[in-house]
């Protein structure tokens, strides 16, 4: 799948580059090297060059093939090309990687052009790919006419400015692809105001002055004259001092906006506690199919759209298990690798109906090459909201569309496992009846005798209670459930001697 190439090649890299192959740029002149060793070049040294080569990703161009699609789109598409580097792990996975970014890419509207992976230890700490890839890159970039380099992994403000310079195009790292995908798609109040968080606590450190924006301001007030003075000779606050102050108090009232918004979350959750309405969170990673789960479980109606990240606010609907207890559905954001901590903790007060949950319904992709790598970056971000201990039943969603292999090899390792297909409606029956299983159930027994003028406390007792018997006699309605401790106490005022079940 990949070679490598040296110096002698590079008269045809326009033509390696339209045809988006899979090619490797050697990081040193092979030439070079011979002089440098004396000419004793050996397979340790081929090894060594192949390895840090940066290696074509193929199949990763969204470049449209008909320019009349243009006009369809409403803003002019950013033309990308993608770099990632490859650590630890196989080549299936890092280009899995790449295709992941490929697709985060297309979803924030660009188009992707090509994409390089090099093999490094670890990424280099001044241009995330070392100087001279970068330098390659920057030929890659020219040839192609992109106009911005995403990057697969977080970069530092130093590795962030570094390549920029090099590239002479703007860098994007995979944290700020996954921000601006997340402030195009949030609608609530809620979800705007904290993405708007999330943005500025990634941008804080890494504000850059130019040029006339570091000049300094002039210092505290003295005699008033312009050529300073008494009072006036202090460094004062440069432009990038004033723009994090500034930065910095929009965080704190967006975190006091965010904090009051989630005391109304927490209300409504806790009325949905105090009337023992179980809750069950659909949980998992973008475009795994959560959405239309919710519409086929409950008919909702929920936006459903093949693309990352189409859900950002949470959606609560009312449903009901086979055996006509209600419940409540709550659909999440979806996760991904890597995502960023500062998402996370933006999306904290949202991700906790996954925390207050009764049982998380884990949604993977099982037409994906790699569901496990989804199920554990998932679990994850599930570990960070504390939400480890609530039963999870892991749903193998798209069974229409994956490798019967793949479904089995998924359902060997999790036992606690059930395959669908939200789109055909396979197993929703079964998953219907696992959901109704694995619920909590009211643990006390009562029998009582309930006046009809208490009709409201027998709505309650179908509601939140499961009714084992019902008759109605002359003095009120005869009811034998199994109820929850709060419901119970209320009961008890028309409790009746238990009898037999016969």
């Amino acid at each position: 799948m990949t070679s490598t190439f040296d110096t002698r090649d590079h008269a045809d890299a326009p033509r390696r580059l339209d045809g988006l192959r899979a090619e490797a740029l050697m990081d040193e002149d092979l030439a070079a090297i011979d002089e440098d060793l004396g000419h004793h070049y050996d397979g340790d040294q081929y090894d060594r060059s192949e390895r840090a080569a940066l290696r074509r990703v193929a199949g990763l161009s969204t470049e449209l093939e008909d320019v009349t699609e243009v006009e369809y789109r409403q803003l002019r598409l950013e033309r990308v090309v993608l770099v990632g580097v490859w650590t630890d792990g196989t080549l299936e996975e890092a280009e899995n990687s790449m295709a992941e970014l490929a697709a985060l890419a297309e979803t924030a509207g660009s188009q992707v052009l090509d994409g390089v992976i090099q093999r490094r230890d670890k990424p280099d700490a001044a241009t995330y790919i070392g100087s001279g890839k970068a330098k390659e890159l920057r030929d890659i970039v020219a040839a192609t006419g992109a106009d911005t380099v995403v990057c697969d992994g977080e970069l530092t403000p130093g590795q962030l400015i570094h390549l920029e310079d090099v590239v002479k195009v703007k860098v994007v790292d995979r944290t700020a692809l996954i921000l601006d995908i997340f402030a195009q798609h949030a609608k609530s109040r809620e979800g705007k105001a904290q993405v708007s968080l999330a943005q500025m606590q990634y941008m804080l450190p890494r504000l850059r002055g130019w040029g006339q924006s570091l000049s300094r301001q002039m210092g505290g007030g003295g005699s008033g004259s312009s050529g300073g003075g008494m009072a006036t000779r202090g460094p004062g606050e440069t432009k990038i001092e004033t723009d994090r102050r500034r930065i910095r108090e929009k965080m704190a009232k967006l975190r006091k906006e965010i904090a009051e918004m989630k005391k109304g979350r927490d209300t409504k959750r806790q009325e949905r506690k105090r009337h023992q309405v179980p809750s069950v969170a659909i949980a998992g990673y973008t475009n795994a199919g959560k959405s239309s789960l919710l519409n086929r479980l409950t008919g909702a109606g929920v936006l459903v759209e093949n693309a990352l990240f189409a859900t950002l606010d949470p959606t609560v609907r009312r449903a009901q298990t086979p055996s006509g207890r209600l419940y409540t559905l709550a659909d999440t954001v979806g996760f991904v690798r890597h995502l960023p901590h500062h998402l996370v903790e933006a999306f904290r007060s949202t991700m906790e109906e996954v925390a207050d949950a009764d049982l998380i319904l884990h949604v993977v992709d099982g037409s994906h090459p790699e569901p496990e790598t989804q199920l554990a970056a998932v679990r994850e971000v599930i570990v960070s909201v504390e939400a480890q201990n609530v039963p999870e039943i892991v749903v193998i969603n798209k069974a229409d569309a994956a490798d019967p292999h793949v479904l089995q090899r998924l359902l060997r390792r999790e036992p606690h496992a059930i395959v669908v297909s939200a789109r055909t409606g396979l197993g929703m029956k079964e998953l219907l009846q696992l959901i109704d299983d694995e619920l909590p159930r009211p643990a006390i027994e009562v029998q009582v005798l309930v006046p009809y003028t208490q009709g409201a406390l027998v709505s309650r007792v179908h509601a939140e209670g499961e009714l084992i018997s019902t008759e109605h006699t002359a003095e009120g309605t005869l009811l034998r459930a199994k109820v929850k401790a709060e419901l119970a106490a209320e009961l008890e005022a028309f409790s009746v001697a238990l009898t037999s079940r016969g």
